[in-house]
């Protein structure tokens, strides 16, 4: 019996770290995007919005309730974690040729919304660990009858069959997303040949870094060759397979890709993708984020006049510049192109809110009701955005209105998920500005909702 005992225990500690690589893979599904570094940027957004527009509409989405967001991570990757949001990977981006190729990722990833398959990855994990607990107590009770051997067959086949349920639980909810996918992006009007090129560049990497091919049961996606031929015979039948993407759509996805690979790899690796002998303007805009990087401030100047000399009215190209000028230390001279960019485009909440930054950042007390001014309109537009908060509060403050100050303050923690200091400025906003205002009340949303979480948090023991 005490074989038999510490045979079960043993068995006992696999199967729960078996059920841990059951969670983590569920975790994995629906990881959340705060672990990752977002990348706000306007001409980016604006893009995402514009590309995927029609594809939302097709789907039976609202566009305005759907955002597409960009996280700074290398690999290629894209998905879901609740509500009607689609993470897309910067490595994604880097991937891509066209527009049209990042569509059919957009299209695959509205499927899994459209599906519900974050909310039903949960039965997926419910049925897999019904089948690994019963398979315990089967081998439980063979071992306590003596049969060990036995016992320890029927836990390990258990085991197994439980987490080959769960990846087929995934695999399934794959090929409904690229079901989905391909009816959107038709019914859309949009061809899928970037969807089906894009795949086949999965593949090919898929072959290059010789993972595996034959062993679909220890996949959570279909084969990528299954995969293809699907989306192959769908995508060439449709009516839209010949629609062609606009120019112009292309002509911003080559300046964004260029203005990431500035922003995010290292300066030598964007300078040898972009040298300086390529005199293209998504070359330029790339070295002008290299040079600033670098701390080559007068190298990144001249490539954004050249780019702003070019279009005196873009504001993307007059935002770099006002940011090259503000990071390297001149925020006076910053304010014309970023009032330049903010007149050009005052739709752009994100760069009303550096224009915001460059403001204050001068030091002048006569700047500091245009700041005011400026990061109100910007929040008016985008509330989520914590940096344009922490700039309003530190107008305030320096204005000596301590109440709205702490407010401000409030409202970028509680963005930042920073509970405990969310709750201390909502209180002290609260003992400051008038009670019953419109301020006072949404001081008191957010200790509320502060509040109820610090509870959270301690009865988990965080």
């Amino acid at each position: 019996m005490a074989d038999a005992s510490r045979r079960i225990r043993r068995l006992g500690a696999f199967a729960a770290r078996l059920l841990l690589v059951l969670i983590l893979s569920f975790a994995v599904a629906v990881r959340p995007a705060m672990a990752q570094e977002i990348l706000r940027d306007a001409e980016t957004e604006s893009w995402f919005r514009d590309i995927a527009r029609p594809i939302i509409a097709a789907a039976g989405l609202r566009p305005e309730n759907v955002s597409i967001v960009l996280l700074h991570d290398n690999s290629i990757n894209a998905f879901v974690a609740g509500g009607q949001v689609v993470y897309i990977h910067s490595g994604l981006l880097a991937a891509a040729d066209n527009s049209n190729q990042v569509q059919g990722v957009i299209a695959h990833e509205l499927g899994h919304i459209t599906g519900g398959h974050v909310i039903r990855m949960g039965e997926g994990a419910k049925v897999a660990t019904g089948i690994m607990l019963l398979s315990l107590l089967l081998g439980a009770a063979a071992m306590a009858a003596g049969s060990g051997d036995a016992g320890a067959g029927i836990m390990q086949a258990g085991q197994q069959a439980a987490m080959g349920k769960f990846l087929a639980f995934s695999r399934v909810q794959e090929s409904t997303a690229d079901a989905a996918g391909v009816s959107f992006l038709s019914k859309a009007g949009i061809s899928g040949r970037g969807s089906l090129a894009f795949f086949k560049k999965i593949q090919n990497q898929e072959y290059r870094y010789a993972i595996p091919q034959d062993d679909a049961y220890a996949r959570t996606h279909p084969l990528s060759q299954d995969r293809i031929a699907f989306l192959e015979h769908s995508y060439t039948t449709d009516p839209a397979w010949n629609a062609k993407t606009d120019p112009a759509l292309d002509a911003r996805f080559q300046r964004i890709k260029a203005k990431l690979s500035g922003f995010v790899q290292d300066p030598k690796q964007t300078l040898v993708l972009y040298p300086e002998s390529n005199k293209s303007e998504p070359a330029r805009y790339a070295r002008a984020y290299a040079w600033h990087k670098s701390a080559y401030p007068e190298k990144a100047l001249g490539e954004a006049d050249f780019l702003v000399g070019a279009h005196p009215t873009d504001p993307f190209y007059l935002e770099l510049k006002g940011q090259i000028l503000l990071e390297s230390g001149h925020p006076q001279e910053a304010l014309e192109s970023l009032r330049r960019a903010v007149a050009s485009a005052p739709e752009q909440p994100l760069i009303a809110a550096l224009l915001g930054h460059a403001l204050i950042a001068t030091d002048d007390r006569k700047n500091y009701d245009e700041a005011k001014k400026v990061l109100r309109a910007a929040i008016g537009r985008d509330n989520s955005n914590p940096f344009a908060w922490y700039q309003l509060g530190i107008v305030y403050d320096r204005e000596g209105d301590e109440g709205r100050a702490a407010l401000a303050t409030a409202e970028r923690y509680n963005l930042e998920g920073q509970a405990k200091l969310a709750l201390a400025n909502a209180e002290l906003a609260m003992n400051a500005i008038p009670n019953g205002s419109a301020d006072w009340l949404r001081a008191q949303d957010i200790a509320m909702v502060s509040k109820s979480a610090v509870d959270k948090a301690k009865k988990h023991g965080k």
